[in-house]
């Protein structure tokens, strides 16, 4: 009989650890890759995230935004060189170099809504060099290496069935949680990108701002909010790096259920973090 139940113990202690590693395999598994789409994904520029979504955006921008640009455009340029005559006593102190300084004004901000394109995804081009640099300097992988995994699993199997099943239940507790957090990172890195393209969608209008004394700021403000989705990147870089330290820094081998939780931390951070990064980055460059 005590053999009988010494076996039932074994089988399930089998069945508990190999329950228990396959949830913490996945968990790990999740975490890694999802961390390592962002490293992959923050570098890409608009045009090599997504081709198809990206001359979509082209073409609507340069076909139906552009237009209505240089009908604002036009406005502006009618209305500075109205202001340039008035402002000399009401043509009572007329001067003819107004007009070239008028002229050389319309000709730049006629340059400037020509290659708005090209302005904007040169932008992208100067973060996706600086995210490219980051990811070489901010080394350190989440991985968690074959043997850490043994040296876990030894340390179950020398666990009695009670404590098994509390580390199982907690174990697949942990994993549910970790996947909704990785769901949350897609979200995070995805939705930088189509905010990207929503903004390059309507540049022509703020670059035909530029032609304008007073409307100016609208298009120095565009900018900067362009080169605050772009940096943003970088500063997406920096989180996970500080991730994998802290990651590193768990005792996975001699505090399981300690680590678990302590891996649902940092990712719930990690998260957190990700979220912040949009408007640190803005309060930086002063866009609003």
């Amino acid at each position: 009989m005590d053999s009988i139940i010494q076996a039932i113990g074994d089988w399930l202690k089998e069945v508990l650890v190999a329950g228990i590693m396959s949830n913490l395999n996945n968990t790990f598994d999740s975490v890694n890759y999802q961390v390592g789409q962002i490293a992959t994904e923050v570098g890409m520029t608009p045009s090599s995230f997504s081709p198809a979504v990206f001359n979509m955006i082209r073409n609507l921008s340069e076909n139906v935004i552009m237009p209505i640009a240089g009908i604002l455009l036009t406005f502006i340029a009618c209305y500075e060189l109205i202001q340039l005559i008035m402002s000399h006593n009401n043509l009572a102190n007329f001067e003819t170099w107004i007009f070239w300084k008028w002229i050389f004004k319309t000709f730049v901000a006629v340059t400037l809504i020509s290659n708005t394109m090209n302005i904007t995804m040169a932008v992208f081009d100067v973060a996706q060099y600086v995210v490219t640099q980051a990811g070489g300097i901010i080394s350190g992988s989440t991985a968690i290496d074959a043997s850490t995994l043994a040296t876990m699993q030894s340390s179950l199997e020398a666990m009695e069935v009670g404590s098994l099943l509390g580390i199982y239940l907690q174990s697949f507790v942990v994993q549910f949680l970790v996947l909704i957090l990785s769901a949350l990172i897609f979200v995070i890195v995805y939705g930088r990108m189509i905010e990207i393209y929503l903004m390059v969608s309507l540049a022509p209008l703020p670059f035909a701002t530029f032609g304008s004394k007073e409307q100016s700021m609208i298009g120095q403000n565009y900018l900067r909010s362009l080169f605050a989705l772009g940096f943003q990147g970088f500063l997406i870089m920096v989180c996970v790096g500080i991730y994998a330290v802290m990651i590193q820094s768990i005792a996975f081998s001699t505090d399981i259920i300690g680590s678990l939780w302590g891996v649902v931390g940092y990712t719930i951070l990690l998260a957190f973090t990700l979220f912040k990064t949009g408007s640190v980055a803005k309060s930086i460059l002063h866009a609003h």
